[in-house]
């Protein structure tokens, strides 16, 4: 499945899906220039309930959806994002995958490597989130010494679905809410805006 032009009109929501987007700020984020095309195609991923239209004084705003559907569009959009991205080492994040022998969610590459900012002298953080019944540990045990031999070293961080949406939902300034704001989803993108839909109708805003 590829990335089509109508799916750059969802890329703003898949950076920041707490926020609600004019018409004027997804056109400009979006790097479309025409107004037809770009009213077309958000009135038809609302009618097929991606997103949502909602008239906040003059203005209509966008927002996405909660849903099934909404959740594997934006997943999928984030993800193909990701793998194409060619800053990224996929080799040596493939091979972390091929280590690990406990099902986890998400796995997602955060700090310089998910700016694009990254160094020569960088190292790579990666976060795996995993299901509330493994053992985070456990799943870093399984990477840990593939991740301080690669270059550049990895750096991996392991969450459960619970802590993370904690650490979402906490008032305090803490990593998880760094990782919302700069991530790039290898894979799990659904279940990551699951998560985050979740924490956002509870308060979390960035």
């Amino acid at each position: 499945m590829m990335l089509t032009k109508e799916h750059t009109i969802l890329e703003p929501f898949a950076k920041e899906a707490w926020k609600k987007f004019t018409f004027k700020e997804i056109k400009q984020l979006s790097n479309n220039n025409s107004d037809n095309y770009v009213h077309t195609v958000l009135k038809r991923f609302v009618a097929s309930e991606i997103l949502q239209e909602q008239k906040i004084g003059n203005n209509l705003v966008y927002s996405l959806a909660k849903n099934i559907s909404s959740l594997n569009t934006i997943g999928f959009v984030a993800e193909y994002k990701t793998n194409t991205a060619k800053h990224l080492p996929h080799k040596n994040i493939q091979k972390l995958i091929n280590k690990l022998k406990t099902a986890f969610c998400v796995f997602i590459v955060s700090g310089s490597y998910a700016k694009a900012k990254q160094k020569e002298t960088s190292d790579l953080d990666i976060v795996l989130i995993c299901d509330n019944k493994q053992d985070p540990n456990a799943i870093l045990s399984q990477i840990k010494l593939e991740s301080e031999l690669m270059i550049p070293e990895v750096h991996p961080y392991v969450f459960t679905q619970e802590q993370f949406y904690q650490m979402l939902t906490t008032k305090e300034e803490n990593y998880g809410k760094e990782i919302a704001r700069n991530n790039l989803i290898i894979t799990g993108g659904k279940s990551y805006f699951s998560i985050l839909m979740e924490a956002i109708e509870h308060g979390f805003n960035s």
